[in-house]
């Protein structure tokens, strides 16, 4: 599955209603590229009322409804393991990830759990995110 999206920041539920409801997402961009606001409407989508920031000295932060958001900016995947996280991926719930990289892909891939890939980049009309599947 590839999918491809130019929107503007009140368009996002157009992509937001083809993502999973659960399983993890990855996000990818360059810094400011928009992974921090499309995680705040996904949450809001499902329902998280809480306010929701970039978890990055922290690098993970639950929200109600199952919400688990990621930011591996500083330590990459090692962070992931460090910080005893990568257990959460077995849990039931969605897992948004900012700043994925090619090992923790390895590693959801070799337990066998799905992911999505969405990478953002500026656009001329908004931003373009491609949605591609593991």
């Amino acid at each position: 599955m590839k999918k491809e999206f130019i929107l503007n920041l009140d368009e996002l539920d157009e992509l937001i209603k083809i993502l999973p409801r659960e399983g993890v997402i990855i996000l990818k961009g360059d810094l400011a590229s928009g992974k921090t606001t499309l995680v705040k409407a996904i949450a809001k989508a499902h329902g998280v009322n809480s306010d929701v920031t970039s978890p990055t000295f922290s690098v993970m932060q639950g929200y109600e409804n199952g919400i688990f958001h990621y930011d591996i900016y500083q330590n990459g995947f090692e962070g992931i393991i460090k910080n005893g996280l990568f257990e959460n991926f077995f849990e039931e719930g969605l897992h948004l990830v900012e700043w994925g990289d090619d090992e923790l892909e390895n590693m959801l891939k070799k337990f066998d759990i799905d992911y999505i890939k969405i990478c953002i980049t500026p656009h001329e009309k908004g931003r373009k995110y491609e949605v591609c599947g593991a």
